[in-house]
């Protein structure tokens, strides 16, 4: 079955993970993605773990579903194919420091004058104007500037970074959205766009309510381990067996809970009668009563209880319990994918976004290095193989 974005060419310039992740998303569903790497090297998570007859696992895994070719965009015969590549094109995606593409000739300006239609994306740490724009990023700095590091961890903990790259995940998926944007908008006007979205930016973004208890309520967010700022109870808690976790957004859902515990008269409690109140109340008061009762059962009858109810409720599950639960195979979020260069069949998360109709699976594994060239430059380009060889002898491709 076709894929939504069929027809659709993007020139990958990106490494590591925010930028991969983004293209990995448009190959995801259907567009031709052409990841460009330096001869030679290529991207810098090829030795990134886990390995597998020396293959990078994290490279196989965010780069699925792309093309891979070779080229010296430093020597001016891979300007010049670059140049060629950039008229068939209809996105290119980077996330070079910033400036470095600007030197090679290849500034948003100059890629307009050779395509009008290109739509040219960029991610960086910090933007791509300021006193910080030429600093390289990483995702733990844009954890650390965001304010999301000062409000992770216990109170009583240093600040914490969330565990995965949230801050490379989200820019990846803000510069898809900003892409397919651009993309819409072409159908209408004919002309690109140019699309900067940053890393600290993203994050900041993020923080939801954060942000607005500082710029409309003055008060300055800190940590609080599970709990929430903004709702209570909506935290982690002891079970008999292990912990779990709830949170009860409405009133309804707190006197739900109130039942359960058989404690109805702390419904209308004033301590307890508005979802303020339990803010206001909940360390002190109102977790030490829910723990006293939800420390008498386990994590499975707890579940039965409370979901019952209509609470949002979970355990706390390990990556390995996640991977193999019926939930993951349920909705496919393993794709088998086999994989060249480790010669075998592997299992990468999947994509979230299930479009109706479209089929759910890896269409390929991530490519080895330089593993299209040939068909890119001669299909796509019209190289002869002679060609093609004298590129390689020169170290252009």
């Amino acid at each position: 079955m076709d894929r939504p974005l069929e027809g659709i060419r993007v020139l990958d310039l990106t490494q590591a993970y925010s930028g991969p992740f983004c293209t990995m998303n448009l190959a995801d569903h259907g567009a031709e993605v052409i990841k460009i790497e330096r001869p030679g090297a290529g991207d810098q998570t090829r030795s990134w773990g886990p390995m597998e007859n020396d293959f990078s696992g994290y490279y196989a895994y965010i780069n699925r579903n792309k093309k891979g070719i070779t080229l010296n965009l430093a020597s001016e015969e891979g300007k010049k194919i670059f140049t060629e590549l950039v008229k068939t094109a209809d996105v290119v995606c980077e996330n070079y420091k910033v400036g470095v593409l600007e030197k090679l000739g290849f500034s948003y300006e100059a890629l307009k004058e050779i395509n009008p239609r290109i739509i040219y994306g960029s991610i960086s740490g910090f933007g791509l104007t300021g006193d910080l724009a030429s600093r390289p990023c990483y995702d733990i700095v844009a954890q650390a500037m965001s304010g999301m590091m000062s409000v992770t961890g216990f109170a009583d903990g240093p600040p914490c970074k969330i565990g995965p790259s949230v801050g490379d995940s989200y820019t990846g998926a803000y510069l898809c959205m900003g892409v397919l944007m651009a993309l819409y908008e072409r159908e209408k006007t004919g002309v690109g766009r140019r699309i900067d979205v940053a890393m600290v930016d993203t994050l900041f973004s993020t923080m939801e309510n954060f942000v607005v208890e500082y710029t409309i309520a003055g008060k300055h967010p800190h940590r609080a381990g599970n709990q929430d700022p903004s709702i209570a109870p909506f935290d982690s808690f002891h079970a008999k067996d292990a912990d779990f976790v709830m949170g009860c957004g409405t009133d309804r859902m707190f006197a739900g809970l109130c039942k359960a515990m058989s404690k109805e008269d702390l419904i209308d409690d004033p301590r307890f009668k508005t979802n303020l109140d339990r803010c206001e109340n909940y360390l002190k008061d109102l977790k030490p009563i829910i723990e006293e009762w939800t420390q008498t059962k386990t994590v499975d009858e707890l579940e039965e209880i409370i979901s019952s109810l209509s609470i949002p409720f979970g355990p706390i599950y390990t990556i390995p319990e996640i991977a193999e639960h019926a939930l993951t195979k349920e909705r496919n979020m393993l794709w088998d994918v086999y994989q060249p260069g480790m010669n075998t069949t592997i299992r990468i998360p999947g994509s979230p976004i299930k479009i109706h109709g479209e089929e759910d699976k890896a269409q390929k594994g991530a490519p080895i290095l330089g593993e299209d060239n040939v068909a890119v430059y001669s299909e796509v380009l019209g190289l002869s193989a002679e060609e093609i060889k004298a590129l390689e002898e020169n170290n252009v491709i």
